[in-house]
């Protein structure tokens, strides 16, 4: 008797270490599925299907996925950050570096954000009504509005990312850069979680809005992304950052909230396009 308590005795602690890795085990599987579903639907990468719980074939519930956002950005932008930290060695000009770095992160994701900047400037500027406004746009058309946000977005991140890689050693300078993808995708989520839907049937509504607690966990996923930030800039310039990050996105939101009465995937790719550029525009304006 003594000898089979003493066995399960022992058991005991080693089944529940057991369960707690089984656990741990589960949890990662699910983040990396629920990654992997974001980089398909933000990107056109080709993941295969990493483990059980991935399905590509599936439909993406952004009400809990939404919280790999952060690691799906930078998953995204890694194809980026390693053409300049390769190039930043070479003799290219910075701005020739950028101008690729820019290039190959919007061939990455299908110019996807790019689209929506330009079709909430057209739609927002170009029309009179609500009604208008989501008509225009819906329409793959591009207008002046359009082309001069694409314009003025695509100048501008050519020379912040130039001025990054000139400032920074090409590693810290790629570290910088992802953590501001991974940032705008935070926030993006953010203004998805708060506000109201423009279009019932539209893209921000058809896969799921992300909950409270989805909003919370995509906080806690961006954090070690900071910690490069956290490291290599001055104080005042990751908090600059943060705020005009942080800033933007809301100031965007709360257009879109005038504008159309809510969100829309287009307004949701605006916010991590300018929310993006904010964080960019605040490491980069302290010396």
């Amino acid at each position: 008797m003594s000898s089979e308590s003493d066995q399960q005795h022992e058991s005991g602690p080693v089944s529940r270490s057991d369960k707690t890795r089984d656990n741990a085990g589960s949890r990662a599987a699910r983040l990396a599925a629920d990654t992997a579903a974001c980089v398909r639907f933000f990107s056109r990468l080709p993941l295969p299907r990493l483990n059980t719980l991935d399905d590509p074939a599936a439909a993406p519930d952004f009400s809990r996925i939404a919280r790999a956002a952060p690691l799906a950005g930078v998953v995204i932008a890694l194809p980026a950050a390693a053409l300049g930290m390769l190039l930043a060695y070479s003799a290219l000009p910075g701005l020739a570096v950028a101008a690729m770095v820019a290039g190959l992160l919007a061939t990455t994701t299908g110019a996807l954000h790019e689209d929506g900047l330009s079709d909430v400037a057209d739609g927002f500027f170009g029309g009179a009504t609500r009604d208008r406004r989501l008509e225009i746009m819906k329409d793959s058309r591009i207008g002046a509005f359009g082309a001069l946000a694409l314009i003025v977005g695509v100048v501008l991140r050519i020379a912040l990312l130039s001025a990054l890689w000139q400032r920074f050693s090409p590693a810290d300078a790629a570290l910088l850069f992802l953590a501001s993808e991974a940032v705008s995708r935070a926030l993006l989520v953010w203004q998805w979680q708060c506000r109201p839907l423009a279009r019932p049937d539209g893209l921000a509504a058809r896969f799921g809005k992300p909950t409270a607690e989805t909003l919370r966990q995509t906080s806690i996923a961006t954090l070690p992304f900071l910690i490069a930030p956290l490291l290599l800039l001055p104080l005042p310039a990751l908090i600059l950052a943060l705020l005009l990050a942080g800033g933007t996105a809301l100031l965007t939101g709360r257009l879109a909230l005038q504008k159309i009465g809510g969100a829309t995937g287009d307004v949701l790719g605006a916010v991590q396009q300018i929310s993006g550029l904010g964080f960019l525009v605040g490491m980069l304006m302290v010396p």
